[in-house]
């Protein structure tokens, strides 16, 4: 399964300590780097899009710990769990057919869509030098 998560700009500090609280190691860090992304009233965004295992999901959503690997708590707990609680996960499904649009108070993941049309769908396009 592919999840691709649009962070908002003022959330790319928070989103990178979720990431590194479920990941491997300080890399995952910088998952959420320069915002290249916007939405049609410009605010800015940073993008991922990586395959995900099934129990993925199941740990994003559940109580998190401070990951094993972290022996120097580089990782800031309370941080990872704001960002964990301004994220909004759409599942496409015959009754909820339609994704929602990134807006700039929440990190929208979306499942089971190709990283570039889970983008598009969110309703946003590159930003342009």
């Amino acid at each position: 399964m592919i999840l691709t998560i649009a962070t908002p700009e003022a959330y790319i500090d928070i989103a990178n300590h979720y990431a590194m609280a479920l990941g491997y190691s300080t890399a995952d860090g910088e998952t959420y780097r320069t915002p290249s992304w916007q939405d049609a009233q410009g605010n800015l965004y940073a993008v991922a899009s990586l395959p995900v295992t099934e129990g993925f999901i199941g740990a994003a959503t559940s109580a998190l710990t401070q990951p094993l690997w972290d022996t120097d708590s580089v990782v800031d707990m309370v941080k990872a769990a704001q960002a964990q609680a301004l994220v909004s996960l759409w599942v496409p499904s015959e009754d909820n057919p339609l994704p929602p649009q990134a807006t700039p108070n929440q990190i929208l993941a979306i499942l089971g869509m190709d990283g570039l049309g889970a983008v598009s769908a969110m309703g946003l396009t590159p930003v342009t030098p």
